[in-house]
């Protein structure tokens, strides 16, 4: 089930397979599309070819060419089309290839589908997603591995998920299509294959808008999303075995941001380092530090840390290694916090 030749859009069925993220990814669209005809998918290569990563392979000979479009190199073109089907009656998926090429799709995203349910006070939504590819990690050339996740959490009006394994990725997607309003899936590129999951192709859904607490713990608290989680957790099991208690959350929904999970456990610990891969400026990582400062400052036992990219573009093919931000990094944070009486 790894490779991708073997990737296939799943039947519907009740029984639990391992899957990798990019295989749940695809679960989650034939389970929609096959219970809900207003379902469609459009974008580059998703029909023939099943998506550069191949995560809509199997869906063109499941649903049919009227209901996975292949479309031009145009992004703007891709979401203006999903702008309007979703304000006559469709539920599109758009996909972006890649994240670096979703500027040209701004206009439609920000101009139309952000501000659809207030233009029309409630009269009309604009049910879609918009699915990309994001960040680093695969040796990839420019446009290819871009984190600009807070340029369109600065929007009001679009929801932005990114999941961090396979079971979130299933049940996040499936909320996303549900969602009325418009919804971008970042999909962490660099764990699409990385670990597998059971998932079970039942339809159940993960709710929006709320951070999930993946470890319990009273000495810390470390906050991520998308791939990084997985330094985070690595992270944390070293000060684990250092007899450290250490809680992660993962926010997965970073628009709207779940803050009241965030302060409850940094009220609890009071200590707090955040972990992303985008530019370090002006990020999700900087919103969140302030508002603990702001909202949780008498409980605060030391300085909120950051660990993030640098204020560059990432670094061609293997030079990425040295902007993601590493397990010895996160660590080196920890214990600065750790150090602070």
């Amino acid at each position: 089930m790894n490779s991708v030749r073997n990737l296939r859009a799943s039947p519907d069925h009740l029984e639990a397979t391992e899957s990798v993220l990019l295989e749940a990814v695809n679960q989650a669209l034939h389970y929609e599309m096959q219970h809900d005809e207003s379902v469609v998918i459009l974008g580059e290569d998703v029909g023939t070819n099943g998506g550069v990563f191949r995560a809509t392979n199997g869906l063109k000979e499941a649903f049919g060419f009227k209901r996975v479009m292949d479309t031009p190199l145009a992004e703007a073109l891709i979401s203006g089309l999903a702008v309007g089907m979703a304000t006559q009656g469709l539920k599109p998926i758009a996909e972006i290839q890649f994240m670096g090429f979703i500027f040209p799709a701004f206009e439609h995203l920000f101009g139309h589908a952000a501000r659809m349910r207030n233009r029309t006070r409630g009269r009309m939504t604009c049910p879609m997603v918009l699915r990309a590819p994001y960040g680093g990690g695969i040796h990839a050339p420019e446009h290819h591995s871009e984190s600009t996740e807070a340029l369109i959490a600065h929007i009001p009006g679009v929801r932005v998920v990114m999941p961090s394994s396979a079971s979130r990725a299933y049940g996040l997607l499936l909320a996303a299509i549900r969602d009325p309003d418009p919804v971008v899936f970042l999909e962490p590129k660099r764990i699409y294959r990385s670990s597998k999951q059971l998932i079970c192709n039942d339809g159940k859904a993960l709710p929006l808008d709320t951070c999930f607490t993946l470890r319990q713990g009273k000495d810390i608290t470390l906050i991520s999303w998308g791939a990084s989680i997985t330094e985070t957790l690595e992270a944390a099991d070293e000060l684990e075995n250092k007899g450290i208690s250490v809680e992660v959350i993962d926010v997965a929904t970073i628009k709207p941001l779940d803050m009241k999970t965030i302060l409850m456990s940094v009220a609890r610990t009071g200590r707090c380092v955040i972990v992303h891969e985008a530019a370090r400026s002006f990020g999700v990582g900087a919103e969140i530090a302030a508002q603990v400062s702001e909202k949780c400052f008498l409980n605060l036992l030391a300085p909120v840390q950051r660990v993030t990219g640098f204020d560059t573009h990432m670094p061609y093919f293997k030079n990425e290694q040295y902007y993601l931000p590493n397990t010895q990094d996160i660590l080196a944070a920890a214990d600065k916090c750790l150090k602070e009486a």
